[in-house]
């Protein structure tokens, strides 16, 4: 689904991507960890172009998405994205947050925008919230609609840039639950995140980064259980 080639992104003089190359096949659910700094977040922003990469290519569905004539506004909207910080629009209900994409890209009627957002808020736990503002939800439930309003796009794949890091501890694991699902669901993601108990349950393959580089990669099971990498056994050390 995603194919990435000598990837290579710097800030200046500073290289945070050191020519990476990866595949990503539907369905599969790519974890990707390691320490502050390594190039995670970048990786991920990459993939859609939020960062423009310095050298390589990625290929989305067979696109070229680095290809200065793609139509990325088009390719973009099948790739779902949640961030740390919500980003939701504080001025705008819960429903018009869900809503307002479809409906401007003219993916749906208003109709079946507001129809696909009861359904996703249903899903989630949160039908009771469509008409409250951001500012009346706790940090958890503002990321559950994040999640929400990424799936109302009906995207291909979903990328996930810390979802967690940003929320108290006990809120957490409501949004885990989500993303557990729709990983049962069958959705592509790829999920940046340092909730190791997250990546071992749910990753098919999890990446090992730091310094820009993908130092391992394996199924969690292996990974956790049998590291190979000193600078990955190090890293395990601390955190598990």
């Amino acid at each position: 689904m995603i194919d990435v080639k000598n990837l290579s992104k710097s800030f200046g003089d500073h290289l945070v991507l050191d020519n990476l190359t990866q595949h990503i096949y539907p369905g599969e659910k790519v974890v990707i960890i390691g320490p502050s700094g390594s190039g995670k977040s970048t990786f991920l922003r990459c993939l859609n172009l939020l960062e423009i990469p310095s050298a390589g290519t990625i290929t989305f569905q067979g696109h070229e998405i680095t290809d200065p004539k793609a139509d990325i506004d088009k390719l973009r909207q099948q790739m779902g994205m949640v961030f740390q910080h919500f980003n939701l629009f504080p001025n705008m209900t819960i429903r018009k947050n869900i809503t307002l994409a479809p409906v401007r890209t003219k993916l749906m009627t208003q109709a079946e925008a507001d129809d696909t957002a009861t359904a996703l808020l249903r899903r989630v736990g949160l039908e009771e919230k469509a008409d409250a503002y951001p500012a009346q939800l706790s940090g958890g439930q503002k990321q559950r609609i994040a999640i929400v309003r990424a799936l109302a796009m009906k995207p291909k794949v979903m990328l996930f840039d810390e979802p967690t890091s940003a929320l108290d501890p006990e809120m957490v694991g409501e949004v885990l639950d989500v993303m557990k699902e729709l990983a049962r669901d069958g959705m592509t993601m790829v999920v940046v995140t340092h909730e190791m108990g997250f990546a071992r349950e749910v990753g098919s393959r999890v990446l090992f980064m730091d310094e820009g580089h993908i130092l391992e990669e394996a199924p969690p099971e292996q990974l956790f259980s049998h590291p190979q990498n000193p600078r990955l056994q190090d890293f395990l050390s601390k955190v598990l």
